[in-house]
């Protein structure tokens, strides 16, 4: 059976997410839950960046009482590592951190550690991203390459959530910004906005927003609202 999917607007490893992700520690069935924290998306922003993000990730799911393991993927090689994606294919809960989508594509797309994704939802281990990683989990993105996001391209994504694509920090712009972004999408499928410190969590089919803001969700030109606590049909 499939593992729970978690899809965070922002705001990882932060207390205003905590609740919600001990229900996804909870999800794992594991009294001490093995997690791997992969911050990859960061890497453009340097090493220090990197390196604090995968601590902070080690440090947050310690105290929530987790084994934890920073996979610290920061090229095409390193994802090529059969000792990362073991790691991977271990794990109960498997976060991907924010930053640059892009980036994360490009290094992951067709490696062992992509494939070790995979695999482990497959088995059933959670898999969460954040921002950027929860673009990645998606079905497509939105390439935000350049300075000007405009007209938007849409690429690949590893397509852990099919017929979809996130907008995360959905909240943080006007609205008539974000809807420029998405209108132009595909038409066979959905785009989620999702509010900061906001999870749109999918289990067994079924899919929920939890936290402080809400999902959107445009299909072509139609949209709608959900709150903490709502199911979303996807």
């Amino acid at each position: 059976m499939n593992g729970a999917i978690a899809l965070v607007g922002s705001g990882e490893f932060t207390p205003a997410l905590e609740s919600i992700d001990r229900e996804l520690l909870a999800a794992t069935g594991r009294t001490r839950p093995r997690v791997v924290i992969l911050p990859t998306a960061s890497m453009p922003d340097g090493e220090a960046v990197f390196l604090r993000w995968a601590e902070m990730g080690r440090q947050y799911f310690s105290a929530l009482g987790a084994e934890v393991e920073p996979v610290l993927v920061r090229d095409r090689a390193a994802a090529q590592d059969p000792a990362h994606a073991q790691a991977i294919g271990e794990a109960d809960l498997i976060y991907l951190s924010g930053g640059k989508p892009d980036f994360l594509y490009d290094v992951l797309a067709g490696t062992l550690v992509e494939a070790a994704l995979h695999d482990a939802h497959a088995r059933g281990a959670v898999l969460a991203g954040c921002s950027a990683g929860a673009m990645v989990l998606a079905d497509r993105r939105f390439a935000v390459r350049r300075r000007f996001p405009f007209p938007p391209s849409w690429q690949p994504a590893f397509g852990l959530v099919p017929g979809t694509a996130v907008a995360p920090h959905y909240d943080a712009f006007p609205e008539v910004i974000m809807a420029a972004l998405i209108l132009p999408a595909p038409r066979d499928g959905v785009v989620l906005g999702i509010d900061e410190e906001t999870a749109l969590v999918g289990r067994n089919g079924a899919w929920q927003v939890l936290g402080r803001g809400r999902v959107t969700v445009w299909r072509g030109r139609h949209r709608t609202r959900h709150r903490d606590g709502e199911f979303v049909r996807l």
